[in-house]
């Protein structure tokens, strides 16, 4: 934990983590697959036993300890695992059986949780925990994605306003967003890779809970992305009809 934080700053990051869970479940269990909203459950309690095991690392000084060591612990322990799931899915035909399950709607909406992500990090750069490089008022725009979202979803998924064209490259624009946040939080952390914020460094994602974002929250709205720019590069003529929302 970090000393002297506001508890609401960690409480918020906390409630936005579980709702960015919440969005997750919610979009497979719209699934026009019934194989795929089975796994609903499973995936729930799988995720919950995940963020167990990084909230442990993370109260054990597991990524706090010997920030030197190459390849960083938080990289071999919190990020590559999901990575990897997500490759797994996305080669495997069983995987890219569920990915394509994935209602597009459910997944443009999982993008709300950026809104409260970025207030999180304005106020953790007020605490000099993390640089401003890394908040709206720096280099990070993704809050834009949070706003829009509803908007795309809306007027481009349910009112048919937008075409394909038009939502894929606000994927794309949203997912370079992503990595742009990514790469400057990276080369920020007090690693032997950092390359800004020598004088504020970003601390923050190597205590709890905030060791969630880039263990859980990113791979997750990554994934998010990547499934739904799949889905729109497939389905090129009347996408919007393809999917039936449960809910």
């Amino acid at each position: 934990m970090i000393e002297n934080l506001p508890t609401f700053i960690s409480l918020t990051f906390g409630l936005t983590t579980f709702a960015t869970l919440q969005f997750f479940i919610w979009t497979i269990r719209n699934s026009n697959s019934e194989v795929t909203r089975k796994k609903a459950t499973p995936i729930f309690i799988g995720l919950i036993l995940w963020l167990t095991i990084q909230a442990g690392l993370t109260f054990k000084n597991v990524y706090n300890a010997d920030t030197n060591s190459f390849p960083p612990k938080r990289m071999i322990l919190g990020i590559l695992p999901m990575i990897l799931t997500i490759i797994f899915l996305f080669a495997t035909t069983k995987g890219k059986q569920f990915i394509d399950s994935l209602p597009l709607k459910n997944l443009t909406y999982l993008n709300i949780v950026r809104i409260p992500i970025e207030i999180v990090l304005f106020w953790l750069f007020l605490n000099k925990v993390i640089p401003e490089l890394m908040t709206f008022e720096g280099r990070n725009f993704g809050i834009l994605t949070g706003i829009t979202a509803p908007f795309i979803t809306y007027f481009g998924l349910t009112k048919a306003k937008m075409n394909r064209q038009k939502i894929l490259i606000w994927n794309f624009i949203c997912l370079g967003l992503l990595i742009n946040i990514v790469v400057n939080a990276l080369f920020s952390t007090p690693l032997p890779i950092q390359k800004f914020a020598f004088d504020q460094p970003n601390i923050a994602i190597l205590n709890f809970p905030f060791s969630w974002l880039p263990t859980f929250i990113i791979p997750i709205i990554l994934f998010g992305h990547l499934v739904s720019i799949r889905k729109l590069l497939k389905h090129k003529t009347g996408f919007q009809t393809k999917e039936t929302t449960k809910g």
